[in-house]
């Protein structure tokens, strides 16, 4: 049960106090029943929403794959440069969302937004080792060696050590890397860390769910049920 006032306002129909007198002038009914109360506890599922005569369809979480540029921060609000919100051109998607994790400013692929705290904290939590896989294009060719020293895990310049890893040759100067952890530039400082320089990076899986490739820069959609799923699995 959920108070009418903040239904509407978590479906985009105007902020609380707006609606606090939208709900009193007579503007809502429920089950065709005019309510002007708007501390009225209604059903999201079962009881029927009407905002000035249309049909207020309830959305209790939204989940989005966004494929992100460069030049846009992972975050809701920065002082310096444009985020990934700013690619969402839905109000009520934009209001309610929030990426879950970071992905570099000249990182390029998979955003995941919710408002769907517990999935944010499980694709996020350092004890929920959820897969993310990269996209790496190398300066140099990927040696043998230094294959095997990033998947038993590099120190890198801070002394962390990182944990194992999964390295997916493509060609010579390119591989697929999969993380079960996020640190600060971790991909780019893990080459580092061999003797090598990542030239571009795109995060192109979230756990056993692949970035849409029909999705170009800067376009995002709304994931369906199966996906979501795909999202709260385990790694297969």
């Amino acid at each position: 049960m959920i108070r009418l006032d903040k239904l509407l306002s978590n479906m985009g129909k105007g902020s609380r106090s707006e609606l606090v007198k939208l709900i009193k002038k007579g503007a809502v009914t429920v089950n065709s029943v005019t309510v002007k109360d708007p501390s009225f506890k209604v059903d999201e599922i079962t009881d029927s929403v009407s905002f000035f005569g249309e049909p207020v369809k309830f959305q209790k979480f939204i989940y989005v794959m966004l494929n992100k540029p460069r030049g846009y921060v992972t975050a809701t609000e920065d002082n310096y440069n444009k985020t990934v919100l700013d690619l969402i051109d839905n109000p009520l998607i934009k209001k309610r969302v929030a990426p879950a994790g970071r992905l570099d400013i000249d990182t390029e692929g998979f955003v995941f937004l919710t408002d769907d705290g517990d999935l944010n904290h499980y694709i996020t939590g350092p004890k929920c080792h959820v897969r993310k896989r990269y996209l790496v294009h190398l300066e140099l060719p990927l040696l043998d060696a230094s294959l095997k020293q990033l998947e038993a895990g590099v120190t890198l310049d801070d002394g962390y050590v990182t944990k194992e890893a999964k390295v997916i040759p493509i060609d010579d100067d390119k591989c697929y890397m999969d993380l079960y952890e996020g640190k600060f530039h971790q991909v780019k400082r893990m080459f580092e860390a061999v003797g090598n320089k990542v030239i571009y990076l795109k995060r192109v899986i979230i756990g056993n769910l692949p970035l849409d490739e029909a999705l170009e820069l800067g376009e995002y959609r709304e994931l369906n049920d199966k996906e979501i799923e795909l999202l709260k699995e385990r790694e297969i």
